[in-house]
């Protein structure tokens, strides 16, 4: 059990460093990866469908549809950077302090 404590206290996480290291290698794999494959096969089904009906309103509607998911996809997309950002903001005004999340971040690499 004293080994348990002996780790978390070791690690710049404080104990959360498996959860530090699903997010950065699990849920960012996801956001990098995955969606900007969704967002390809949706706009192109939506396309194929107006298309495939020949309706000329269907067709500007799925391309509405189309600038609105790569809108939502691009925000998410950057969320991760645009919180980045502030952190080392936030942390370039403190002082003396060597550990702190960008040493957790850089530990679950």
């Amino acid at each position: 059990m004293s080994n348990l404590f002996q780790i978390g206290a070791l690690d710049a996480c404080g104990g959360l460093l498996p959860l530090v290291k699903v997010i950065r290698k699990g849920l960012f794999w996801i956001l990098y990866l995955i969606m900007p494959i969704v967002l390809i096969l949706l706009v192109t089904i939506d396309i194929a469908k107006a298309v495939i009906a020949s309706d000329e309103k269907e067709v500007k509607a799925a391309q509405g549809r189309a600038i609105k998911r790569a809108i939502y996809t691009a925000i998410i997309y950057f969320v991760v950077v645009l919180v980045t950002v502030v952190m080392n903001l936030i942390s370039a005004g403190e002082t003396g302090n060597t550990g702190g999340w960008e040493a957790c971040w850089n530990q679950a690499k």
